[in-house]
This record gives C-alpha cells, sequence and structure tokens, in this order.
C-alpha cells in the first residue's frame, strides 16, 4: 500500500490503461490490407474484455465496457448495439466460468475462450444476416475466430505482466 501511495497519480493512471486499450482498439479499427494480408484478422477487445473480467480486474467497469461497443458500432457501420451485445454476453459469461471454476488454469481458460467467441460470432452473424439482411462472408469470421484464438496466449502472457507491475 506505500508504493501505491508513493507513486501517486502514475500509478492510477496505469492502472486504467486496459479500458484505455479497449476504447483505442475499438477506435482504431485497423486492417491488414496494407501488408496484401488478406486472410488474417483478430479481435482484440474480445481478448482484453475476456481477460480482464476473468481476472476481475477492479477498473474494468461493465458501462465502460457497453459504451466501447457503441463506439465500435459506430465506426465499423454495424447497427447500434450490436457489438455492446457481445461485449456484454462476454462480460456476463467470463464471470459465470470465473465463479464456477474451482482450479483455474490458462489452457482451460483459453478453450472457454475459444467456446466463448465462436458462440459470439455466430450470434453476430446470424443477427447480421437474418435480421438485418447483411451479406456477410462466414470465413472471415471462421478466420477472424481462429486467429483470436490463437493470439489469446501471447496477449494473456502480457497481460499476466502487466498485472504483476500493478500488484507489486
Amino acid at each position: 500500500m506505500t508504493k501505491f501511495k508513493r507513486k501517486g497519480s502514475l500509478l492510477k493512471i496505469y492502472s486504467w490503461i486496459p479500458i484505455i486499450f479497449l476504447f483505442i482498439s475499438v477506435l482504431n479499427e485497423f486492417d491488414f490490407n496494407y501488408l496484401n494480408l488478406k486472410y488474417f484478422s483478430f479481435n482484440f477487445p474480445f481478448i482484453l474484455i475476456f481477460f480482464f473480467t476473468l481476472k476481475d480486474f477492479k477498473h474494468f467497469d461493465y458501462f465502460f465496457v457497453f459504451i466501447a461497443g457503441l463506439f465500435n458500432d459506430t465506426v465499423i457501420g454495424l447497427p447500434l448495439g450490436i457489438s455492446s451485445l457481445s461485449y456484454i454476453l462476454i462480460c456476463i459469461a467470463t464471470a459465470y466460468i470465473r465463479n464456477i471454476t474451482i482450479r483455474p488454469s490458462p489452457f482451460k481458460d483459453w478453450f472457454y475462450f475459444l467456446f466463448i467467441i465462436s458462440l459470439i460470432n455466430s450470434l453476430n452473424y446470424s443477427i447480421l444476416t437474418l435480421f438485418f439482411s447483411f451479406n456477410l462472408d462466414l470465413t472471415n469470421y471462421l478466420i477472424n475466430t481462429f486467429f483470436t484464438f490463437s493470439f489469446y496466449i501471447v496477449f494473456v502472457s502480457v497481460f499476466k505482466y502487466y498485472l504483476r507491475g500493478i500488484n507489486d
């Protein structure tokens, strides 16, 4: 506790970095078209939301997650509320997993993550095609799910390093 008081406002800003990264990632809808990588995309907000909701990080508020989803819909051009629904469903599923898990394991979390993002992407695909008549390619959703699942382990190690820095 003395380190927290000694570092002051810098540590307070450092503790809000996950929410700041969430808003940066939804406002900066990047793609890899300029690298000529046609079949490469991943969903960084899914990884960020899943990890910090799973770890019950105190500065990761669900209201901010909902607002970030609204920003994401505005930037991408989706009907307002689709991303917010996805993000909140990830929060709900992850909070449920966190509460029922007796012994946490990164390997099990990784496969829970695959199940959740597969469910969310299929729900998004269904809603956008059935209710809003979007013409979507299922291959893009499958590629996005695969790379998001693959990059989860990489980002988990970075996030754990970040959490160690906060807790020390």
